[in-house]
């Protein structure tokens, strides 16, 4: 019994990890075809930057950025005075 429950929790967390990713790439393609477009109108008009992205260059976009946050957002070490 206590094995099911383990199993559960491991599919509901996988699944919970499924629908965020697929959401979270939803909101980067939807923020990039939102405001590329009015940043670089002329750049995207020419050809030079997507107005929209695929799938796969929304993962790369989201990869990209959590790098970037890992690297360099994610750890604040602030000092106490006194």
């Amino acid at each position: 019994m206590e094995s099911s429950k383990i199993i559960g929790m491991i599919v509901a967390s996988l699944t919970l990890a499924c629908i965020t990713f697929v959401i979270v790439l939803c909101i980067v393609r939807w923020l990039w075809a939102w405001t590329v477009p009015d940043l670089f109108p002329g750049a995207v008009e020419w050809g030079l930057v997507a107005g929209q992205i695929s799938w796969l260059t929304a993962i790369k976009v989201s990869i990209f950025v959590a790098v970037l946050s890992a690297l360099f957002g994610g750890h604040h070490h602030h000092r106490h005075s006194g």
